[in-house]
């Protein structure tokens, strides 16, 4: 697996390599080879992601994190690297609701990282359906990785 980390506001190691780890545990849980896939993550400032937001969602607000997918669904690509997409994580909003929830800062950006990696595998929560499907598997990893609520 491949995935390119922007320099600035980048996490401690311990996040890198938990964001590794998870990466690789949804690719396995969904059938897809990790040596295969090609992720890009970057770390933004409010204004960054806020100006993102404004230009590709149309919603003129600070967010956690966004998620830029290539492919609608990846299972379906013969393509020999599967260039999944890229994350754009806000560091900031994310240290906010870490103290919101009550957890780590850690747990916080590992979960914005995998809740994303789903948005890159094709999954959503616009149906509540939806919804209970994605939290599912994002607790499963954090569980897998030991960072449970």
């Amino acid at each position: 697996m491949n995935i390119h980390f922007s320099d600035e506001r980048m996490p401690s190691e311990k996040v890198i390599k938990h964001m590794v780890e998870a990466a690789s545990l949804c690719l396995i849980q969904e059938g897809l080879d990790p040596e295969r896939a090609e992720i890009s993550v970057t770390f933004v400032d409010n204004e960054e992601i806020r100006e993102l937001n404004r230009i590709y969602r149309g919603k003129d607000n600070v967010t956690d994190v966004l998620s830029f997918p290539q492919y609608e669904d990846p299972k379906e690509s013969n393509d020999p690297v599967l260039l999944l997409g890229d994350v754009v994580i806000c560091p900031e909003i994310a240290m906010v609701q870490a103290e919101e929830y009550g957890h780590s800062d850690e747990r916080e950006l590992v979960y914005l990282f995998v809740h994303s990696l789903y948005h890159l595998l094709g999954y959503d929560h616009m149906e509540e359906d939806e919804t209970t499907l994605m939290r599912e598997r994002e607790e499963k990893i954090l569980t897998q990785l030991g960072l449970e609520r």
